[in-house]
């Protein structure tokens, strides 16, 4: 394949989607755009300092650069910035750095901010025209929000600066650079002239901020949360940050589906609302139906005096029947091209009922297990917003129709109410009624037993190679019949993190880990996390994108697809095979750290969004690993505490958008998550994994565990070993091990062979899963050299030397003659491991041969920190190794380092991560051994 991976289109393309998705929510007379020629007062650290993204491995991208607001306001010339303010900042900076915090999941989610006094608010308004009040905040993985100060709340300081800017000047813009929507209840207290939620814009966030704020891109974004008046109106806070049962009690009835049906009067600003530079007129062209398809026809019109976009939203409204329903579900959404004034588009948007059909857990309607449209009236509502969409028709069902007959799974075993709409009155006013969940009915053991494969052979090695299975002369089962039962086990262990056996600094390598498999022509597949940009540890740099909910709020797939078609790019250029996302878990409450990373509180939202992103990767040739597989809905406690959740919310909210990229975005690698849900972790989870994803959805692709994940037999505590439930789940491959042939992570796998409890066909059923993923991917392509790839790279920033800092020379040494197992220390005296930082020792190498570089360290982390040093000679990477916080225990790690020729060397650490401790790093000659063979490595 040949491609161009041109630089300057890919930033102009992020810009572009980082501008589309900017949600304006105040824009009192017209203050925006900023007009040529004004003189602006900016207030705020962030300003300077932008959030490119959340935190965690989400966001642990090397980029090239992160442009601010402020540079970029005075790169683009059309305001004058206040200098004299803009230097007292710079000045207060010079003492007061950014702080990254003690490492992972130890960021604050926000930073200290200068005291702006009256006086200084007074100044700055006698020499500027109006104020720009920058705001800053991020979470992330292991992180939640928190419903306190400095997070979801304003801090003391950032009231101040608001109380004191807005009061002094008669124009005030609030620019919001954040992951999530965050309490508004200040803008009533401060009453600003404009509001603009710009989220995390990635590496040209702040170029992107300054396009919409100029005007030269028109927001069209709209907001794919509610913003409710106050946390406590989110039925959900009630029960989030559980350490260990989370009760859905509020059921499928999740942001605007409970906003619109039970609480009108609590909403701030309603889901898919946002406002423009321009004035738009909406008339309904129509509703055709056919079947239980509907078409909506609906005219647009720009009445305003600039160009812009706008999006038309379709709700339906079902019939409240047995079940109990949302006043209204999202149904579809269109957005027009850019219309100059006067200008008009059509949008035809089609909208399928059976898509809105509601899963009957209960057996109320008489079709237990079975999604269904009961009869009545469906109403279709087209607007702008959720809140002012009106009526353009309704469809009725004379009778209930089944739509689809599934199976009882994963259903809850723990009883507990749910919430349910009662209506009386006019204006159907709703109020909360509460009904039993239906819990488990079925034997789960038995079910696994009676489903399982059991027909499978040894054959021993026939001369087959994978490559066979490629070029269709056998088929995948021919082939794995070769393969002894050590063989398929390893193939269920990933390794990693930072594996030496694909590109450096990834996540994980997976499928031919062992000489033995590679015997057998099975390439070595490449992930690497995400989903804001390629992860890689050794400071290689790469591209850092919008987040989630940026990209959710352009409410444009097909733009979203057009930028994630440089990311497969990207991917392919690093010989990555899946990219670790997108995160598809739903914004059930705004406290979620990781919200930045997914996309609404709206399924089919989510759905279609992640399907965009899978279609221009694999347009490539590469794949996203859609996650986490399922309710990853809080960080506390993420390892342990248990959702408990019925079957019902289960498929209607957080199994929906998975589904639809299984179906429309032919996803093809799915994670499953760290926690349980109804008491089964997922990554066991037979249910989750067979019974739906696989018989139901018709899914044909691997699934892979988050890292070091727990497991559990029904009943029993979770553990990283316990792998012998994941066999059986199709959970494919144990995410990561250090050594898959040595069994270093001591799971037990061989024993549930030997004693019973797995068959050889549940391995080799997954096998084929890894075969079949590794068959289309593109490192099958590089193993057989049939990959006639040409990538043309232009307007490249991009390094391969490591990112952050070259390093200071810390030590000049001359090695003494070495003998074999002899440590020599090196000084650790001015040694810096804070992230980003480089470490320089000239060394002078006396002899030819291997030498151990050893570290020993420690952490005050916990398990799930992800701590990553690169080891560097003369800018070539040796190797990157990764320590999980050790909470404060000495570990040790060694990289070889391989002398082929004596004299100086400059051996570079690089830190990816804040959070380590390092007690004591030496070298131990191991000897020259075969020295020809040695030099042939």
């Amino acid at each position: 394949m040949k491609y161009t991976l041109d630089y300057e289109k890919y930033a102009e393309l992020a810009r572009r989607v980082a501008a589309e998705g900017s949600v304006l929510l105040r824009n009192e007379d017209g203050v925006l755009p900023l007009q040529k020629g004004q003189k602006v007062s900016i207030f705020g650290r962030t300003q300077f300092e932008h959030y490119k993204s959340g935190t965690g491995s989400g966001g642990m991208v090397n980029a090239p650069y992160v442009t601010n607001i402020t540079d970029s306001l005075k790169e683009d010339g059309t305001v004058q910035v206040n200098e004299v303010l803009e230097a007292q900042y710079r000045e207060w900076l010079k003492d007061h750095p950014f702080d990254i915090g003690e490492g992972w999941a130890m960021e604050p989610w926000n930073q200290e901010e200068m005291p702006v006094s009256e006086e200084l608010t007074r100044q700055a308004a006698e020499q500027s025209d109006l104020a720009i009040v920058v705001l800053g905040r991020t979470a992330g993985e292991d992180k939640d929000n928190s419903a306190a100060e400095g997070s979801y709340l304003l801090t003391a300081a950032e009231e101040e600066i608001l109380r004191n800017v807005c009061n002094a000047f008669a124009r005030t813009i609030v620019v919001l650079n954040v992951g999530n929507i965050m309490d508004m209840k200040w803008v009533d207290r401060y009453q600003p002239q404009a509001v603009l939620y710009v989220w995390q814009g990635g590496q040209e966030g702040g170029r992107a901020t300054v396009d919409v704020l100029t005007g030269k891109v028109n927001p069209g974004g709209k907001l794919s949360d509610t913003i409710a008046e106050d946390i406590e109106d989110y039925p959900s806070t009630e029960n989030f940050g559980d350490p260990v049962e989370n009760f859905y009690t509020e059921d499928i009835y999740v942001g605007y589906r409970y906003f619109e049906t039970f609480a009108r009067d609590k909403v701030k600003y309603p889901f898919g609302f946002g406002l423009s530079y321009t004035r738009f007129q909406t008339e309904s062209m129509g509703l055709a139906v056919q079947g239980t398809e509907a078409t909506v026809i609906e005219k647009v019109t720009n009445v305003g005096g600039m160009s812009g976009r706008e999006t038309i939203q379709v709700y339906v409204e079902a019939p409240q029947g047995k079940l109990g329903k949302p006043l209204r579900q999202l149904a579809a959404y269109a957005k027009t091209e850019e219309l100059k004034p006067g200008a008009s588009e059509e949008l035809i948007l089609k909208a399928e009922l059976t898509e809105l059909a509601s899963y009957d857990d209960s057996g109320v309607t008489g079709h237990k297990s079975c999604y269904v449209l009961e009869a009545g009236d469906y109403i279709f509502y087209v607007g702008t917003d959720v809140r002012s969409a009106r009526e353009v028709g309704r469809v009725t069902l004379a009778e209930l129709q089944v739509v689809r007959t599934a199976t009882e799974a994963l259903a809850p075993v723990q009883a507990f109410k749910r919430l349910r709409p009662f209506f009386f009155g006019e204006n159907d006013h709703a109020i909360a009624n509460w009904e039993d969940v239906p819990l488990r009915t079925i034997d789960l053991a038995e079910r696994i037993l009676r489903e399982r494969p059991t027909q499978s052979e040894y054959v021993g090695d026939q001369g087959w190679k994978l490559a066979d299975v490629y070029d269709k002369k056998i088929t995948p089962e021919q082939f794995l019949t070769q393969l002894s039962d050590e063989d398929l086990i390893c193939m269920t262990r990933g390794e990693g993190m930072c594996s030496p056996k694909v590109t450096p600094g990834t996540a994980a390598a997976f499928g031919g880990v062992t000489d033995g498999l590679q015997q057998f022509g099975i390439p070595v597949a490449c992930c690497s996390d995400g989903p804001s940009g390629i992860r890689m540890d050794c400071g290689t740099m790469a591209y850092a994108l919008p987040n989630g909910t940026l990209l959710a709020c352009t409410f444009d797939p097909e733009l979203v697809e057009e930028l994630y078609e440089m990311e497969g790019m990207e991917l392919r250029k690093n010989k990555i095979d899946s990219l670790l996302g997108p995160g598809i878990n739903i914004h059930r409450n705004p406290l979620n750290g990781r919200n930045f990373e997914y996309f609404s509180e709206d399924p089919y939202l989510t759905g279609t969004m992640a399907a965009a992103q899978l279609k221009g990767m694999g347009k490539y040739g590469v794949t996203g690993t859609i996650k986490h597989f399922a309710c990853n809905n809080q960080e506390f406690k993420r390892h342990d505490a248990n959702a408990i959740v019925s079957e019902r919310a289960l498929r209607e909210i957080y199994l929906k958008g998975f589904e639809i990229a299984v179906k429309q975005g032919g996803a093809y690698s799915i994670m499953s998550t760290y926690g349980p849900v109804n008491g089964l972790w997922t990554a066991g989870s037979y249910d989750l994994l067979t019974t739906i994803l696989r018989k139901e959805w018709g899914y044909q692709g691997i699934v892979m565990t988050d890292w070091w994940a727990k497991i559990n037999e029904e009943g029993e505590p979770g553990s990283g070993k316990q792998t012998i439930p994941m066999v059986r789940a199709q959970n494919d491959i144990y995410m990561v091990t250090a050594d898959a042939a040595s069994n270093s992570n001591k799971d037990n796998t061989a024993e549930g062979l030997a004693d019973g409890r797995l068959t050889r066909a549940q391995l080799m059923r997954n096998a084929a899963n890894i075969c079949c993923f590794l068959l289309r991917s593109v490192a099958m392509e590089r193993l057989l050299g049939r990959e006639e790839e040409e990538c043309t790279e232009l307007h490249s920033p991009i390094s391969t030397e490591g990112a952050g800092d070259s390093g200071q020379v810390l030590a000049r040494m001359e090695l003494p003659e070495p003998k074999t197992g002899e440590e020599i220390e090196l000084p650790l005296e001015k040694l810096i491991t804070k992230k980003g930082t480089g470490a320089v020792y000239q060394l002078r190498f006396p002899k030819v041969g291997r030498y151990e570089l050893v570290f020993r360290m420690s952490s005050t982390l916990g398990p799930l920190a992800q701590l990553p040093i690169s080891v560097f000679l003369n800018n070539t990477l040796q190797q990157t190794v990764t320590i999980n916080g050790t909470e404060g225990k000495i570990v040790e790690q060694t990289v070889i380092l391989a002398i082929r020729q004596d004299g100086e060397k400059y051996m570079k650490l690089y830190f990816g991560e804040s959070g380590i401790d390092m007690s004591r790093m030496f070298l131990r000659y191991v000897g020259k051994n075969d020295i020809e063979s040695f030099r042939n490595e």
